[in-house]
């Protein structure tokens, strides 16, 4: 019987993916990827981004490993996790880089 588990690096890949999967946490992670240190204060104030909805995108992308630090006021501090960021940029590059034709239409 054949083995029907998925591979560690396919589920790491999908719970990047996942937590990444609202285009406001997209935009979370682009804005601290561009910060020199870790953020301090409101994202709802620098991104168009719903005061309310704000603490439940970050609790994602910190459960995900993508982000790290305090997200639960009074303490809020975050920044990009570099470790995870460095193993999903990998997964990533690997995962779109696999398809083996080359032609724009392949199916065509």
């Amino acid at each position: 019987m054949e083995n029907k588990e998925y591979t560690t690096k396919q589920e790491q890949l999908a719970r990047f993916a996942k937590a990444m999967g609202h285009p406001a946490r997209v935009a979370i992670l682009e804005f601290l990827a561009k910060q020199d240190t870790c953020f301090f204060g409101d994202i709802h104030e620098v991104l168009p981004i719903a005061k309310a909805t704000v603490s439940q995108h970050l609790k994602e992308l910190k459960e995900a490993g993508l982000i790290q630090g305090e997200i639960e006021t009074p303490k809020v501090k975050y920044c990009i996790n570099r470790e995870n960021w460095k193993v999903a940029s990998g997964l990533f590059a690997e995962f779109f880089g696999q398809c083996v034709c080359k032609k724009e239409n392949c199916c065509g």
